[in-house]
């Protein structure tokens, strides 16, 4: 609720304070990261500028100190960018804290820490210990976890602010209920172009995630608009803070195609911090298989299915499927044990290896290692062996070994010998399996396969470098895709965050995310609350998939979900309700079942009005009015929505996952067309 006058004067004179000291840090540190650029530079033109004058030692010390030097530097201009942040609002929030030894804590919270002359805290980095007790406590007993150990005592008081250009706008004491004046606020402002981050109204049982630095690896099941991406993000920003040495580019994001990457590119330089790594499984998957000029991306492979052009269904289910994990298991173990050299290697008169002394390090030695580098090891022992230590020969070898062994890498036969060998469960003829494997490009289902064939035979592409992945719309992969994951960042933990009910792969499903505890050793939590829509539009979404356990956290704004049905004028119908829409709205999507009617409904829209046609080729987009298909909108959201579907082309039983995403990606209306 808001504070009294009196209070309210007396935190106006706190900002006042503030600001000032946080400007003469600010103009400070400008002029020390000037002064020290240019000693740098100075000392750089210094240091170099004659070698004959060093000797071995002057020079390593000089080159350290001149890495240090830098770092400094960098270290200085990484704090002056947080600070010019937040210098038009310092802060968001404040706690007053009491220990159990009595000592009372003012603790002001912002995006980033700062320091009077005398090394005292002004403000917190919301990151910090101590501020997890605002996002996880009601005034009253709490405790949070420092270094030192468990701190226990009462949080008096909880306040956030409103300030704009170092005005204080308001101020509300609040508690953590649906009531939170500052989240309800939020909440009914209208969306932006991009994703913000959410740290003045972070719920516990997102903090929860955020903070989570005792399990590994996470997986998150979360409703829509339960803000498991915002989450993931805020978890990145937290864990760059929390964990030494770790940066952004240690940190990979799988997102599930390039615009929802677009519409995430705010958040993290919001937080004062670099943006990740980030890519798709299809890039990877591009990456991995250089056999074939392109692989299908995901969107397209669901597109095939909701085209119904698709000819064999049950076999593009059983390559999704659990099932052909075990079985290629079983084929690929087959295979491996049937390898064998079948003649002795002779590489001049006295060079001679026999086919023995071959396969006993093909099979023994060398069994470590997937096949294919077993035989790249074996031609540089060889190498070895003859040329006294020398590897100049290896390719040599390596040649003579391929032209003797039964077995050759060639990855399109592989695959090829699968589905025609005892081990698949849907035998086919060779006609029928050079359908789907000529071409310059392989499919995304066979892509999928393929990868994992090519993984277990010549290794999978190790990526030591990252130390923290994390995967969003984690319904969308299926098990054989996690497995691979892991096999190629094999010292990373992960953070998994998808929601089974948004699942739109009609051919994989998950009764549970909690099934990838198999694979993933980590925690599994649920975030079961939902922001972004209005409890009319969750209502009507509950009914699509008979959902009955959303809690709706936005107050109710008294519009009904708009039905258009029966005989009318698409074009004086969508025009009518998009211009009503817009003098109301700054974001407003058309959503449709498919990419052909995203493509019909452009065709008619575009000479009347301004409006972005989105599709997976799509990068960058403004939110204003956009047509876009349903399997493309995940992630996003928008203050209206008009789902839209033809009536010779209405959604089917089977696919009432996807009007869920379609219609879940409403915040204040939705119109349902046909």
């Amino acid at each position: 609720m808001p504070i009294l006058e009196k209070e309210f004067q007396k935190e106006k004179l706190i900002l006042k304070k503030v600001t000032k000291l946080l400007t003469d840090h600010i103009e400070t540190l400008e002029q020390e990261v000037h002064i020290s650029h240019d000693d740098l530079v100075e000392f750089k033109n210094l240091a170099w500028s004659d070698f004959s004058s060093f000797d071995s030692g002057d020079i390593i010390q000089a080159r350290i100190s001149t890495s240090e030097e830098e770092n400094r530097l960098l270290s200085k201009q990484d704090y002056l960018k947080k600070l010019l942040k937040i210098k038009d609002k310092p802060y968001f929030a404040s706690i007053v804290f009491q220990d159990d030894e009595n000592s009372i804590f003012n603790i002001y919270i912002s995006l980033t820490y700062l320091k009077d002359k005398n090394e005292n805290n002004i403000l917190y980095d919301w990151r910090s210990p101590i501020c997890s007790l605002f996002y996880d406590y009601e005034t009253g007993p709490c405790s949070y976890k420092a270094p030192g150990g468990i701190i226990s005592g009462n949080l008096l008081r909880k306040r956030q602010y409103k300030i704009e250009n170092n005005k204080l706008i308001s101020v509300f004491d609040n508690s953590l209920n649906i009531d939170d004046e500052v989240l309800q606020q939020v909440l009914a402002t209208e969306s932006d172009e991009k994703m913000k981050n959410i740290v003045n109204t972070i719920q516990q049982e997102q903090n929860q995630v955020i903070r989570n630095l005792e399990d590994k690896n996470l997986i998150v099941q979360g409703i829509a608009g339960s803000g498991k991406t915002s989450v993931a993000l805020h978890r990145i920003a937290f864990l760059l803070y929390q964990i030494k040495n770790l940066t952004s580019d240690h940190i990979l994001i799988f997102s599930p195609n390039h615009i929802f990457t677009e519409y995430i590119s705010n958040v993290l330089p919001e937080l004062g911090e670099d943006n990740t790594l980030q890519t798709t499984f299809h890039d990877y998957l591009s990456f991995l298989i250089t056999e074939y000029k392109q692989v299908e991306s995901y969107p397209h492979f669901i597109a095939r299915y909701y085209s119904y052009e698709e000819a064999n269904k049950a076999l593009i289910k059983y390559k999704q499927s659990d099932a052909i994990i075990n079985d290629l298991d079983d084929f690929l173990e087959d295979y491996v044990a049937k390898a064998k050299f079948e003649d002795d290697v002779i590489e001049s008169k006295n060079h001679l290896m026999t086919m023995e002394e071959l396969n006993e390090m093909l099979t023994y030695k060398y069994n470590r290692l997937p096949l294919f580098e077993r035989v790249d090891e074996i031609s540089k022992k060889l190498s070895e062996i003859f040329y006294q230590g020398k590897t100049k020969k290896q390719s040599t070898f390596y040649k003579l070994l391929v032209e003797k062994s039964n077995f050759q890498k060639d990855y399109k036969k592989i695959y090829q010998d699968f589905f025609m060998s005892r081990y698949c469960r849907v035998p086919l003829t060779e006609v029928e399996i050079n359908s789907f494997l000529k071409g310059d490009t392989l499919s995304y289902e066979d892509a999928l396969i393929f990868a994992y064939i090519k993984g277990i035979l010549e290794g999978f592409h190790y990526e030591g470098n990252i130390k923290q992945v994390v995967i969003d719309e984690a319904q969308d992969y299926n098990k054989l895709q996690y497995i691979i994951i892991k096999n190629i960042f094999k010292k990373a933990d992960f953070t998994i965050l998808g929601d089974i009910n948004q699942n739109i792969n009609p051919y994989y499903q998950y009764q549970s995310l909690e099934e990838l505890q198999q694979i993933f050793d980590g925690k599994y939590i649920e975030l079961l609350k939902t922001y972004r829509s209005s409890p009319e539009i969750i209502e009507y979404t509950n009914k699509i998939l008979n959902l009955n356990h959303v809690n709706a956290i936005r107050k109710t704004n008294n519009l009904p979900v708009i039905f258009r049905k029966g005989n009318y004028s698409l074009k004086d119908t969508l025009l009518t309700d998009i211009n009503k829409l817009q003098t109301s709205y700054k974001s407003i999507a058309i959503i449709t079942k498919d990419l052909k009617e995203a493509e019909k409904l452009y065709k008619l829209l575009k000479d009347e009005i301004t409006i972005s046609f989105i599709n997976e080729d799509t990068l960058k987009f403004h939110k204003e009015l956009v047509i876009i298909p349903a399997y493309l909108s995940k992630g996003l959201e928008f203050d209206a929505v008009i789902a839209y579907n033809n009536r010779e082309n209405s959604y089917r039983k089977n696919e009432k996952k996807l009007l869920y995403v379609a219609c879940t990606r409403a915040q204040h209306e939705l119109y349902v067309y046909n």
